[in-house]
């Protein structure tokens, strides 16, 4: 009875990629069409600005996403999904899914969620 498969390398950091704190909140937030820092913090309550600064500076780092400095006054800043996060959109509605399925709503429902999936 010793036939636990062995993790992949890859899958790992994957899972640890999208699964760190915030990340993946912050992800739906980008699918959802909220680019800007401020947008996408109204997006995810409760993430802090360093928690959020340093999330974002990883996924950027790694690929994910691609940061735009727009040219006005003031400067604005865009997050936008690079192909390789657009491919995490299938993953993201899978665990939106399963967790519509499995975990216990909280709280009053969120009208900006109805019908996405929290």
């Amino acid at each position: 009875m010793n036939d636990v498969q062995r993790v992949c390398s890859r899958f790992h950091a994957a899972i640890e990629l999208i699964g760190a704190r915030w990340t993946g909140a912050i992800l739906r937030a980008v699918f959802t069409g909220r680019h800007r820092y401020a947008q996408i913090k109204a997006a995810v309550p409760g993430v802090s600005d360093t928690m959020l600064a340093q999330r974002l500076r990883t996924l950027e780092d790694e690929g994910v996403l691609e940061r735009r400095v727009l040219p006005s006054t003031p400067v604005q800043v865009e997050y936008h999904l690079t192909p390789k996060g657009r491919d995490l959109d299938e993953a993201m509605e899978a665990v939106r899914a399963w967790a519509d399925k499995w975990i216990p709503a909280k709280g009053p429902p969120d009208e900006s969620a109805a019908g996405h999936g929290g």
